[in-house]
């Protein structure tokens, strides 16, 4: 009977898990750097929606400067997305760590 009920329990856990992480999907955080001049938008899935360039941080002279800016930008999204996932996926687990989710 108790492995009939943690069973259950199990699978609602891995049906509300399945859920969130498909609302994950329609989460968007968003991260700018060198003052807006690189912006980056993530869903709670970590996958990067688009990147926008303003015309002024391209410079031919200066490649270096544009590709240091989209890194900052696309790390700092990411990190905003892992963050949002944790928070959502915490209040499913109750705090618990679950290998391969959070």
């Amino acid at each position: 009977m108790n492995n009939k009920f943690m069973m259950q329990q199990a699978q609602k856990l891995q049906s509300q898990l399945a859920k969130a992480q498909e609302d994950l999907a329609n989460i968007t955080v968003e991260a700018s750097a060198g003052g807006g001049a690189v912006n980056v938008t993530a869903n709670g899935q970590q996958k990067i929606i688009s990147v926008s360039i303003a015309k002024e941080a391209v410079d031919p002279q200066d490649v270096t400067m544009l590709q240091d800016l989209i890194l900052t930008a696309v790390n700092e999204a990411l990190t905003k997305s892992q963050a949002a996932a944790n928070q959502q996926l915490s209040q499913l687990t109750a705090g618990f760590k679950i290998p391969g989710l959070m």
